[in-house]
């Protein structure tokens, strides 16, 4: 059935839309911007900041545009006196109640409120009197929130509920008490938050944001005393060089290396090749349960996000959680081992620091079961802002290579970055340890791209391997509920964030649609472009079993590379 059709006029120009359209999505084929702040596509729908307000012609009707449907003959204004004045004034009682630090405020370039405030020409507020007072919470080693600065546009509540079925975040009170808080908790560290970091990707103003660990970073630099080293994460490379040319999709991974070199690390390694490691070893768990009746279905673990979602919710499920620890903490394992056999440096002087798209791997950093390996991690942002703060022009950086031992990597070690990718790598090693063949196709189709969940059957030598992906943790939810009604599956890889690391908390801001394909595929770029393209075969990889590791799931590699994990009380 064809959707009914209806005729509508926008500031005079005539349109024929589908009826049931937003007048602000009718307004964006007219490319017409109409200004929101609460507003988030397909998830936050609640027309509570009243800034998208239009007229409604012949009734006398100010409407929130997101919320409000085309009927036939409905014209409308977007640009009036009247509505200036009125999302002008909306603006003033928004910012009646922020604590407004502009300067200083750790979202000041991406701050939407001070951006409309801007373009609306807010010069004072006329609107004083008492502000709300909260607490700052740093309860957790991720997430730094700050009520102060809410504007209770609730769109954190909506994606912690309805992308990844958390609900770590509500709102509660009425009138000037209301607030958006940890459910029933004084606290992020207390409440049920998987610390994804989602909530800080779609905060408009600086409520919440990643908690910084810049400054003891930049200590460690600058102590002579100190060797401190670097790993960079596969997402980071597409996507570090929005915060400077604001265009998505760049591969920069030349350029930041060199930054990183710029601003002081001794050596500047690539979090790819613990990648390639990663999926020899669960490549090897994988072929063990499947040889010796082991746990099946198999899940990744590389993902921490993910990690503290199964300790609190499906604890019931750990034993099918991969031993391997992810690539972020086998390098830092081994930086403290193979790296520092095969230098002067000594262990106390050694400082170990993690470029990473995701917040949950600070607190992945600090875990009991794997504290030491890693002491410092940064998000995309954050290095981005150290960047900014050293004073270079990133796109004016020459080119430079990773540094050797453990900064040599295959496409295989890229393509963790994205939805699919740990799959994918980890299919490409399996079948041919298996079958001792070696695999044709090498691109596994059926696990990219961006549906919730992607199934795929691969016959590996006569075995029909059934494997699944989820992104998202509401639809890991799905996956397990497929489960529990007893559909079968080999593997499994879940990632916390929607896209993956891709899309991961501690990415650059704003990442529609558009902009994660434009990250994905210069993810997958990466790895057409690489001459290796299965982890097993990279060189430097070999030459660490061979002098160091002895052999995949040996007892030094699971000393050094394999965890356990427990369940963890909401």
């Amino acid at each position: 059935m064809e959707n009914k059709l209806v005729n509508i006029e926008i500031d005079g120009e005539s349109i024929e839309v589908e009826a049931e359209t937003s007048i602000l999505d009718a307004a964006k084929i007219l490319n017409k911007d109409i200004p929101t702040l609460c507003y988030l596509e397909e998830k936050n729908l609640i027309g509570a900041c009243r800034i998208c307000l239009v007229e409604i012609e012949n009734s006398g009707k100010l409407a929130a545009s997101c919320i409000t449907p085309v009927s036939e003959g409905l014209k409308i204004k977007t640009n009036s006196s009247r509505i200036r004045r009125n999302r002008k004034m909306n603006l003033e009682f928004l910012l009646s109640n922020h604590n407004i630090e502009c300067p200083s405020c750790i979202s000041n370039e991406s701050c939407e409120l001070r951006e409309i405030a801007e373009e609306f020409g807010v010069r004072e507020v006329r609107f004083e009197g008492k502000k709300s007072s909260y607490q700052i919470d740093q309860s957790t080693p991720s997430i730094f929130r700050d009520p102060e600065k809410c504007i209770l546009c609730r769109r954190c509540e909506s994606v912690c509920r309805d992308i990844q079925s958390v609900e770590a975040v509500q709102v509660f009170g009425r009138g000037f008490e209301t607030v958006i808080k940890p459910s029933f908790y004084e606290n992020l560290a207390d409440s049920p938050c998987v610390l994804c970091g989602q909530c800080t990707l779609v905060c408009p103003t600086g409520a919440l944001r990643e908690k910084e660990y810049i400054e003891e970073v930049w200590q460690a630099l600058d102590d002579p005393e100190k060797h401190v080293v670097v790993q960079t994460a596969p997402a980071v490379r597409v996507s570090l060089s929005e915060a400077f040319s604001g265009k998505s999709g760049e591969i920069c991974t030349e350029k930041m290396v060199t930054a990183l070199k710029k601003l002081g690390f001794d050596k500047v390694f690539d979090t790819n090749f613990a990648a390639d490691l990663t999926i020899v070893e669960e490549a090897n768990e994988f072929v063990e349960r499947i040889n010796q009746g082991g746990k099946l279905p198999l899940f990744t673990s590389c993902s921490p996000g993910w990690i503290n979602f199964i300790e609190e919710y499906y604890p019931e499920y750990l034993d099918n959680l991969s031993s391997c620890k992810s690539p972020q903490q086998m390098f830092g394992a081994l930086a403290h081992s193979y790296y520092l056999d095969n230098t002067e440096v000594e262990e106390k002087d050694l400082i170990v620091v993690s470029i990473m798209p995701c917040t949950a791997k600070k607190f992945e950093a600090q875990r009991e079961e794997m504290a030491g390996d890693v002491d410092y991690v940064l998000t995309t942002r954050e290095l981005a802002q150290m960047i900014k703060e050293a004073g270079f022009k990133f796109e004016n950086l020459e080119d430079s290579n990773f540094d050797q031992l453990m900064g040599e990597s295959t496409g295989a070690g890229a393509i963790f970055g994205t939805t699919g990718g740990v799959m994918e790598a980890a299919l490409r090693t399996a079948y041919e340890k298996i079958t001792g063949k070696e695999l044709e196709e090498i691109d596994i189709n059926g696990v990219r791209g961006f549906d919730e969940i992607k199934k795929i059957t691969v016959n590996i030598d006569g075995l029909e391997v059934k494997a699944a992906v989820a992104h998202g943790l509401s639809n890991a939810r799905k996956v397990f509920e497929m489960i529990k009604k007893g559909e079968k599956f080999h593997f499994i890889e879940f990632m916390a964030c929607p896209g993956g690391c891709l899309g991961g908390g501690g990415q650059p801001l704003a990442a529609d649609k558009e902009v994660l394909k434009n990250r994905m595929k210069a993810i997958y770029e990466i790895d057409t472009n690489k001459k290796l393209r299965k982890s097993h075969e990279n060189p430097y990889i070999i030459k660490l079993y061979k002098e160091y590791l002895e052999n995949p799931g040996s007892e030094i590699a699971h000393k050094l590379l394999h965890t356990k994990y427990k369940v963890r009380k909401i």
